[in-house]
């Protein structure tokens, strides 16, 4: 581990105030923002204990994973498509990766779900689905988002994942085997420097692959809006990642002949272990990465949030409740939560309260395709400032004292909100907001 007084230099020289400088100055600054968060937030061990976690449900979910993937193929008449494609992301255990892969995917084959029963099918979507709900909970953990998405669209969507994904994979492969198989393509193979092009395309093919579904992951399971730019970014650099370790972590199997001596036939087992905790902990990153890359002000000396003022959080709470309200009076397209943290320049863990409170006061819900934008759940005409401004003090809970000392201070509460209310209580919020917006 690095030396503290090293890291407060560091953390000092990258967030000082400078002068004008250039672009490429700049842009070293930044990078090397990117590459302290990343560190800080690595050696914090939140990432790693996620990544731990997720290694111990993918042993539960694996086999269930890829025998629901295995049925939607063998329904298609291309079963055979699983097998490259778990080998490949088992390449770097060696020459033990072939065998391992084998070995799953002919238990996956004797699994014979008709025989299972009502019962046995129910668990064995569950354990499948268990594996994306622990990934979407690390992901919303990573971008500070502390609802999941409701019940029945989560069902949905992980149904969808665990249905559409393999043939989605079979048909990339399908597509791809087609064209570099045709006649087109053969005789431009014979042809100089077009075959040696040809041949570092179809190299570069599984690193796209790689690519490819580490931007649709961190595109697609954060419960909020993620710009295609940041989610292909942080792909990228995941990808690369990824194949990097992937050769380290070849090189590294090959030199530990000590653990077969060992261990015997367990080291495949303790080796697959540390491989998937390193490929989960290099997705995390990745998803870090992309956060960082969209709320760049977020990238800060220290991770720890500063508590909200109760002030502060009520000035929040009135803005989103305003800012939903003003677009739903005039017609524009609902804010999202996303929206409201780029607009508010707030954290986004403090945005998440508020929006919470107002949603479980019934001032707020969400609507869309995703869910995730926001439109007043009440007739702005008959609720009132003073029903808002009540409900943002008291938040989500009711103060229930119990003894006499609370009793008085909850009194004096009251006191304090009552003159308020007398005063502005009794405003609509449609007259509030059109008062406010001419």
């Amino acid at each position: 581990m690095l030396p503290t007084n090293f890291l407060s230099r560091l953390r000092v020289h990258l967030w000082q105030e400078r002068a004008a400088l250039s672009r490429s100055e700049t842009r070293l600054i930044q990078t090397g923002r990117y590459v302290f968060s990343l560190t800080r937030d690595l050696f914090e061990g939140q990432l790693s204990m996620r990544a731990m976690s997720l290694v111990y449900t993918t042993l539960l979910s694996l086999v269930p994973f890829l025998a629901l993937g295995f049925s939607v193929l063998k329904a298609l008449g291309v079963r055979n498509t699983l097998e490259p494609v778990l080998f490949e992301l088992l390449r770097p255990l060696g020459p033990q990766a072939a065998d391992l892969t084998g070995k799953i995917i002919g238990f996956v084959e004797k699994i014979q779900v008709g025989l299972l029963g009502s019962v046995g099918v129910a668990l064995l979507f569950y354990t499948a689905i268990s594996l994306i709900q622990k990934v979407e909970s690390s992901f919303n953990y990573i971008w500070r988002i502390e609802r999941s998405r409701p019940f029945v669209q989560r069902v949905g969507e992980y149904l969808s994942v665990l249905m559409v994904g393999p043939v989605m994979v079979f048909a990339a492969l399908g597509i791809t085997a087609s064209v570099l198989n045709s006649g087109v393509v053969t005789q431009i193979k014979n042809i100089e420097p077009f075959g040696f092009a040809l041949y570092s395309l179809t190299r570069l093919i599984p690193y796209a692959m790689i690519v490819g579904m580490f931007t649709f992951l961190y595109a697609y399971m954060p419960n909020t809006k993620v710009n295609l730019k940041a989610a292909a970014i942080a792909g990228l650099t995941s990808g690369v990642l990824w194949q990097t370790a992937s050769v380290a972590f070849a090189s590294f199997v090959a030199g530990t002949t000590n653990y077969d001596a060992i261990y015997s036939s367990f080291a495949v087992v303790i080796l697959l272990l540390i491989w998937l905790y390193v490929g989960w902990l290099i997705l995390l990153i990745g998803c870090q990465l992309a956060f960082y890359i969209q709320h760049p002000a977020h990238m800060k000396p220290d991770r720890i949030v500063p508590l909200a003022s109760g002030r502060h959080s009520e000035y929040l709470a009135l803005m989103i409740m305003g800012t939903a309200g003003q677009r739903f009076i005039e017609g524009k397209p609902a804010v999202a939560q996303e929206d409201l943290v780029r607009e508010l320049g707030a954290a986004p863990e403090h945005v998440a309260r508020a929006v919470d409170t107002l949603i479980a006061r019934g001032f707020l819900t969400e609507s869309g395709r995703l869910r995730t934008q926001l439109i007043p759940a009440r007739d702005l005409e008959s609720a009132t400032l003073g029903d808002l401004w009540r409900a943002i003090r008291a938040g989500t809970s009711e103060l229930k004292p119990q003894q006499e000392l609370g009793r008085e201070i909850v009194e004096l509460l009251d006191d304090a909100e009552r003159g308020f209310v007398e005063s502005k209580g009794r405003t609509s919020l449609r007259e509030w907001l059109k008062k406010d917006a001419g």
